[in-house]
């Protein structure tokens, strides 16, 4: 049931990182944004490793600060461009549940 999940929240950060391409010329601080958007997907392609490693700890700090870049990129996006931010809500409750269950593991095993 997971890998569903991920293909239908990868097609929509695409679709909103796709929009924000198409339109950075409009979009004041655009190097931000972009910046704050492939940090968090090099974070997000990086935790699995880091978490099926057992170092919880660590990829928790990791699926923060993904949660953090993406919050920031949501709100930085959302009066130009709203459906480029209400496309990465899903992704940004996911990876939220997410920390929720790593917590859980980092405490079970401390």
């Amino acid at each position: 049931i997971v890998a569903p999940i991920w293909v239908v929240l990868y097609t929509c950060i695409a679709v909103s990182f796709s929009s924000i391409l198409n339109k950075r010329d409009e979009l004041k601080h655009h190097n931000i944004i972009i910046a704050l958007f492939i940090a968090q997907l090099v974070l997000n392609l990086a935790w699995p490793s880091v978490f099926n490693s057992e170092r919880y700890l660590l990829s928790l700090f990791m699926l923060i600060l993904i949660i953090v870049f993406t919050i920031i990129y949501a709100y930085m996006v959302y009066k130009p461009i709203p459906n480029a931010s209400i496309l990465v809500w899903p992704y940004i409750a996911w990876v939220s549940f997410a920390a929720i269950i790593n917590t859980a593991y980092y405490l079970e095993t401390r």
